[in-house]
């Protein structure tokens, strides 16, 4: 480890990675980086606990914009690492289909879809009838309609997009340090470095926050506030005795959702009351009464061949959810410039990575976002209080 680096990032995983990445094979940047990450073995962190799905139904046409990118990065991943050894890499378009039980939501789906499509986006508004002809297995029974993408939207593998980030970084001079970050050296209000629990300090050019539910702890290093809070977030991945084939992410009303999984499924839950948690804690509070009295009822209405399954496996993973609109929170922060941020992501992390990681290291590098402006995410629509809510949240 040298004293000084270009770039120090705190959070070694999947943001942090692809900014690190990105930052490495920028040929006008030519810097050093450091990755500083508490726990190597990521087995709590929230790109090991992820869902891995991708899809383009976002009420924000940026994020639209950030997923169709991520879906060619991922079609095209060995050309995308520029390595002949890199693997294929399958993105499983089975879909998200969101469920409308209201006219006022279906309206919002509706509006969506228009904005989706006239970004390259394929989706489509269904009604009742066509859905229960698509898959005869649902229940479409009080529904009005519903919104669906079969194309670039669905199920990747993101853990090996994650090693990939990390080991082609390596390759290209990025260190990673097994450490915490602990405090920020200043010159005045600008950000010179940081402190870590080890003792030791080191100067950097640029700091990046990609600390995911921790980000609220090095906002506190800076003085400042960022709108992040730890919440929790419930799966249980489960085999069904008539399985009914492939499910595409069918999002019920309720905010229950459930899907294919490989040859198992996966249902998902916001627990109520949906408080911020700590982000040591992972325990599954109250979790079989939720599992029994909301989780399986829902999924098992909508879909009557999730009545008799068997449960494999459940675990509690947490959002970095931003309170303001959602959305995550890019770039400097105008009271504490040198300090960068790429947090806030509300659950869209892993399917953002590679976007929002060539978008910060750009501007690090070059002063501009590149390729995709995401202004919309910038510090200033937070110190404005100027919300750009997310309309399609999970």
């Amino acid at each position: 480890m040298r004293p000084t680096y270009d770039v120090v990032i705190i959070g070694g995983a999947m943001i942090g990675s692809a900014v690190a990445w990105w930052l490495a094979r920028d040929g006008g940047f030519g810097g050093t980086v450091l990755v500083v990450e508490r726990d190597p073995t990521y087995e709590r962190a929230a790109s090991s606990l992820s869902h891995s799905c991708i899809r383009q139904q976002f009420g924000q046409p940026v994020n639209v914009l950030i997923s169709r990118f991520t879906a060619g990065f991922i079609r095209d991943f060995r050309a995308s690492m520029d390595d002949p050894e890199a693997p294929d890499i399958l993105l499983q378009s089975f879909g998200y289909l969101y469920l409308a039980d209201d006219p006022a939501f279906l309206a919002v789906l509706e509006d969506n879809a228009g904005m989706q499509r006239s970004l390259g986006a394929a989706t489509r508004i269904l009604s009742p009838s066509q859905m229960q002809a698509e898959w005869p297995f649902l229940n479409v029974e009080g529904l009005l309609g519903g919104s669906h993408n079969p194309q670039d939207e669905g199920y990747f593998d993101g853990a090996t997009v994650f090693d990939w980030f990390r080991k082609k970084a390596r390759q290209m001079g990025v260190h990673y340090l097994k450490d915490e970050a602990t405090g920020l050296l200043r010159d005045g209000s600008r950000v010179t470095g940081v402190k870590l629990a080890s003792g030791a300090t080191v100067s950097a050019g640029a700091v990046v926050s990609a600390a995911g539910t921790r980000a609220p702890e090095v906002a506190r290093m800076a003085g400042i506030t960022v709108p992040i809070e730890p919440r929790k977030r419930y799966s249980v991945r489960f085999s069904a005795a008539e399985p009914p084939g492939i499910v595409p992410l069918v999002i019920d009303p309720t905010g229950i959702f459930a899907r294919t999984d490989g040859s198992a499924y996966l249902s998902g839950y916001t627990p109520s009351p949906d408080d911020a948690a700590d982000p040591d804690d992972f325990h599954m509070k109250d979790g079989p009464r939720f599992w029994e009295e909301e989780m399986w009822p829902a999924i098992a209405t909508r879909i009557p061949a999730f009545e008799r399954l068997r449960v494999l496996h459940t675990w509690v993973g947490h959002y970095d959810f931003n309170v303001l609109d959602q959305n995550a929170i890019l770039g400097e922060h105008p009271e504490a410039p040198g300090l960068h941020w790429a947090t806030g992501f509300s659950g869209h992390g892993f399917q953002q990575a590679p976007a929002v990681g060539r978008a910060l290291a750009h501007s690090i590098a070059h002063g501009t976002w590149g390729p995709i402006d995401m202004t919309d995410l910038s510090w200033s629509r937070v110190v404005e209080n100027r919300p750009i809510r997310e309309r399609a949240i999970i």
